[in-house]
């Protein structure tokens, strides 16, 4: 059964029904107009005003010359501009692609001449960078710089060697993002189209591109709002973010979510234990995530001076275990706060899999359920799904997954096979549906005809006395055989360190 839609134009029928992740910002700035939505260090953003940046940059983009789906770079630190230009492209139907400003300058290339991206929006910190690749760019004609000192003689336009190196226009961002109103930009988006890609780093080939639907984002951003216990309300979250918003992290797990519910988030800029502590206490901070060596400096710091955490709800940790001490003195540090692990990964928006509260004593080890929205099975090598207890792939099903990767057939056809997502990962549910994680598939050895995890070789050395550290890789011998090799580092520094050797 179809509707007869004759007589109304397909964006009248978009606009009615989509599910566009820019339309979740319009929503919250006409129900929190005065709210902060961005604390960019000692700079308030409003609802109001962060969606009427995003609509005019989203204009100007268009305007620019830019077609429906094509990417917009993004060469940016975590700030307010960042999030206006990221739903500027949400908006204008557009692929918002953050970039990972710590790589390499070749691999930042290699990336935008992947993408085939036409247009590049860079903090001004990153002109010197911009200027020593854009040479070898083939496809780059634009490039928007945003915090760029620019002087009324040349209308608002930068000088310097970055105008020269560019193909065609250089513009700053202020002078896109303040335009007076045109009204509402309404464009039409379709819920699988693409909002955004993010390059996953390859350690044995190159880059690949993750597209991500408008429909996977926004579900998994209410999702983790959920699941976050996140209120929409008066009593909104508020969210102190240090992890990198080009990372899907910080952007999909973190800053979405809270924007789309109405909530504050608090960017203190990069990671100082006394600076978080002080933006937690002055904002009453309700949620917070931070990888395991920053809780442990953050337990630290509070130790010696401690701040006013009480306000802290949820404490998240991800990319690594915790041992059980510091998740100890994690609790101690913020008394009110519930301390989950969450796990996913950019093709499958996270977060995916998450710790319940009552698992931090039950099932410690285990990553937790699937979230509502996302279906986990395990899987062997032929496609056949395994029941609890069996070790194999962890494969996903749900509006999460990404829509493939850009580019790369290979990897598409690998990662779609018998109509599951396949993560790389290995694991097995137990009989109440957690997930347990083994170790990546990649990093199973063989050994005495035995399957070894380099997670339990972690493991196993890390608990042993005197030792505070023990990554382990796996790596190939001379005749072509998969060992495992480990690294530990001790807890306290050696009485004689010119002849201490590495353990």
């Amino acid at each position: 059964m179809q509707p007869d839609l004759s007589g109304l134009t397909a964006l009248e029928v978009n606009l009615a029904t989509r599910t566009s992740l820019g339309d979740a910002l319009t929503r919250s700035a006409r129900m929190f107009g005065s709210r902060t939505a961005i604390a960019d260090r000692g700079r308030s953003v409003t609802y109001r005003e962060l969606d009427a940046a995003a609509e005019s940059v989203g204009r100007s983009l268009l305007e620019s010359g830019l077609s429906h789906q094509q990417p917009v770079a993004m060469l940016m630190g975590n700030s307010w501009q960042f999030v206006a230009t990221y739903f500027a492209c949400a908006k204008a139907g557009l692929v918002a692609m953050p970039v990972n400003v710590v790589l390499a300058p070749e691999d930042i290339a290699w990336i935008l001449n992947d993408s085939g991206t036409t247009t590049v929006v860079a903090d001004a910190a990153f002109a010197p960078l911009l200027e020593k690749i854009l040479p070898g760019l083939t496809e780059v004609k634009s490039v928007i710089l945003v915090g760029a000192e620019v002087a009324e003689s040349t209308g608002g336009v930068p000088t310097g060697p970055l105008a020269t190196a560019c193909r065609s226009l250089e513009s700053n961002w202020d002078g896109l993002a303040f335009r007076e109103s045109a009204g509402p930009l309404e464009v039409l988006v379709e819920d699988r189209d693409v909002v955004q890609c993010l390059y996953t780093s390859g350690t044995t080939s190159r880059p690949k591109g993750v597209l991500v639907s408008h429909t996977a984002v926004f579900v998994a951003g209410l999702t983790n709002a959920l699941m976050q216990g996140a209120s929409w309300g008066g009593e909104h979250a508020t969210l102190v973010n240090v992890l990198p918003m080009f990372h899907t992290t910080g952007l999909n797990t973190l800053v979405l979510p809270t924007l789309m519910i109405g909530g504050t988030v608090v960017l203190p800029g990069p990671f100082d234990p006394g600076a978080v502590l002080d933006a937690i206490e002055a904002h009453r901070a309700t949620h917070v995530m931070f990888l395991p060596i920053m809780y442990r400096a953050l337990v630290g710091t509070q130790a010696a001076a401690a701040r006013d955490v009480s306000s802290v709800k949820l404490c998240i940790y991800a990319m690594a275990p915790m041992p059980d001490a510091l998740l100890d003195q994690v609790d101690e540090a913020f008394p009110n706060a519930a301390v989950i692990l969450g796990s996913g990964q950019t093709e499958v928006v996270p977060a995916t899999v998450l710790q319940w509260p009552e698992h931090r004593h039950t099932k410690a080890n285990s990553w937790g359920p699937p979230v509502p929205t996302v279906e986990v099975q395990i899987m062997d090598s032929d496609g056949t799904l395994l029941p609890a207890g069996e070790n194999g792939e962890i494969v996903y099903r749900g509006p999460h997954v990404s829509s493939g990767y850009w580019n790369n057939a290979d990897a598409n056809r690998a990662s779609f096979a018998h109509g599951w997502f396949h993560s790389g990962d290995v694991g097995h549910l137990d009989e109440d549906g957690v997930v347990w994680f083994t170790d990546r598939l990649k990093d199973i050895i063989k050994s005495g005809g035995e399957n070894v995890s380099s997670v339990d070789v972690e493991r196993v050395v890390s608990a042993a006395p005197g030792s505070r550290s023990a990554p382990s890789s796996v790596c190939r011998t001379s005749a072509g055989a998969r060992r495992c090799a480990r690294w530990s580092s001790p807890s306290t520094p050696p009485s004689h360190p010119a002849t201490s050797k590495p353990r």
